[in-house]
């Protein structure tokens, strides 16, 4: 394999991760004003907010991907959408394992040590997974260069 052929995609890969990234900030800033004005001006409960707004949060989410880096895969009808939201229900679940693990498992209970375990780690590893399902399940790597996925 020649030299061209491993840095070639690198480029459309890093746009793909601005993208990517660009769509993830947007969508979580509709999470946290949705969820806040929910909590407080519209008085609801702290889970009736939260699944509000990460529904939200996640429609944002798919519109920006579909729109922004993945507008060439032009998905079809309701399974892209029923996928990208079970790949971020799955993010989500990986963030609260993080937490669980570390509050719970290994009894490191500070809000310090909650919030590194489930804001830092779980974040991370949420983000790759969620970057990973997206570009695998939902906006499918046919034609895309330099996909990592297989």
């Amino acid at each position: 394999m020649t030299t061209r052929a491993w840095t070639a995609p690198a480029p459309a890969l890093r746009r793909e991760l601005l993208g990517f990234a660009t769509a993830g900030l947007l969508a979580y800033a509709v999470d946290l004003a949705l969820f806040t004005a929910l909590r407080g001006p519209a008085a609801l409960g702290p889970l009736t907010a939260k699944s509000l707004s990460f529904l939200a949060a996640c429609s944002v989410a798919y519109a920006a991907n579909a729109l922004g880096p993945y507008r060439t895969a032009r998905p079809r009808g309701f399974r892209p959408y029923a996928a990208f939201f079970a790949v971020n229900l799955a993010g989500a679940a990986v963030q609260l394992l993080c937490l669980t693990v570390s509050h719970y498992g290994l009894g490191l209970t500070s809000q310090r040590a909650d919030t590194v375990s489930g804001a830092i780690v779980g974040m991370g590893l949420a983000t790759v997974l969620r970057f990973w399902g997206i570009r695998t399940w939902v906006f499918r790597a046919e034609g895309r260069d330099g996909s990592w996925t297989g």
